[in-house]
C-alpha cells in the first residue's frame, strides 16, 4: 500500500464512526423491531473494519517522526498497541459479519447467534476504539504529535512554535512571574516580527508585565488607524492605549481614546463599560 501517513486523521474518524454506528445497529437488529438494521449494521461493520485496517497502516506510516519527538515515544507505542488491538477486534467481527451472511437463508438460528456474538465482541470493540482514540488524543494535545506531517509545510511547526510560546506566557503570568512572560514574549515578537498579533501581544506585555506605560504608548504610535471592517483590531489597539494612558496617570487620555471608539462603534457594551470604570 502507498504512504498514508498524511490520511491517518481521516480515515481514523471514519473508523470510529462507522464501527460504533455498526455496533449499536446490530443490537438494535438483536429486538426484531427493525428490518432495516441488520444489513446496516453489517454494512457499517464490514466498512469500518476495512476503515480500521487502512487506519492502522496509515498509524504506521506516521509513527516514525512522531515517535522522534522527545518524551513521545511511549505514548507512540501506547496509541499504535491499542489500535493494532481495536482493529483485530473488528477483524474478528467482520469474520462472524461474513458467517452469518453466508449462512443467512440455510440456518437462520446459526445466523442469529453469529450476530448475537458479533453484537457482544462488539461493545468490546468499541472500549477498543475508544481507548485507541483517548492514545490519539494524547498525542495530539500532550505531545503535539504529527505537527506538519499531514501538509508537509514548515509553517506548520512555525505555528507550534508561537503557539507554545504563547502558552508558556500565559502560565508564567498565571504563576506571576512576570519576567518570564516578558521574555517569552520578546521571543515571539524576535521570531515573528511581522504578526500583528505578536506585536500586539508585545505591547500588551509593556503594559502589563513591565509597566513600561511610555514604551507602549510609543509602540502603539506606529499602528494606523484600522479601517472600518478590522473591528477586533480597532478594539484591542483602542483598549491598550487606554490601559497604557492610565498606567502612565493620564486618564483624560485614556477617555479621550475610548471615545474615539465609541463614535466609531456605538452603544458597544465593552467601550460603555470602560468608560464607566473611568468616571
Amino acid at each position: 500500500m502507498p504512504n498514508l501517513a498524511s490520511w491517518h486523521p481521516v480515515v481514523v474518524h471514519f473508523a470510529i464512526v462507522l464501527c460504533t454506528v455498526g455496533v449499536l445497529f446490530r443490537w438494535l437488529s438483536l429486538t426484531g423491531k427493525a428490518p432495516f438494521a441488520g444489513p446496516t449494521a453489517a454494512a457499517l461493520l464490514l466498512a469500518g473494519t476495512l476503515a480500521a485496517v487502512i487506519a492502522v497502516h496509515s498509524g504506521t506510516d506516521a509513527h516514525g517522526p512522531v515517535e522522534r519527538v522527545p518524551g513521545a515515544r511511549q505514548a507512540v507505542q501506547e496509541h499504535e498497541d491499542a489500535g493494532n488491538w481495536a482493529r483485530n477486534v473488528f477483524l474478528v467481527i467482520a469474520a462472524l459479519e461474513i458467517g452469518a451472511l453466508i449462512v443467512a437463508r440455510r440456518s437462520p438460528r446459526v445466523t442469529k447467534g453469529l450476530t448475537l456474538a458479533s453484537a457482544l465482541v462488539g461493545l468490546a470493540g468499541v472500549g477498543a476504539i475508544y481507548k485507541a482514540g483517548d492514545r490519539g488524543g494524547d498525542l495530539v494535545y500532550s505531545y503535539a504529535g504529527g505537527v506538519g506531517l499531514r501538509s508537509g509545510d514548515t509553517a506548520d511547526v512555525s505555528r507550534l512554535l508561537l503557539a507554545g510560546l504563547y502558552h508558556s506566557a500565559q502560565q508564567a503570568r498565571a504563576r506571576h512571574d512576570s519576567t518570564g512572560a516578558a521574555e517569552l514574549i520578546a521571543e515571539m515578537a524576535r521570531r515573528f516580527p511581522a504578526d500583528t498579533t505578536v506585536r500586539l501581544l508585545a505591547i500588551e506585555s509593556l503594559v502589563q508585565d513591565k509597566h513600561d506605560a511610555k514604551a507602549a504608548l510609543a509602540a502603539l504610535a506606529t499602528f494606523p488607524t484600522p479601517d472600518s471592517t478590522a473591528r477586533f483590531l480597532a478594539f484591542r489597539i483602542a483598549f491598550l492605549r487606554a490601559d497604557a494612558y492610565v498606567m502612565a496617570g493620564r486618564p483624560d487620555s485614556a477617555r479621550t481614546a475610548l471615545q474615539a471608539l465609541d463614535r466609531r462603534f456605538p452603544n458597544n457594551p465593552r467601550v460603555q463599560d470602560r468608560l464607566a470604570k473611568l468616571k
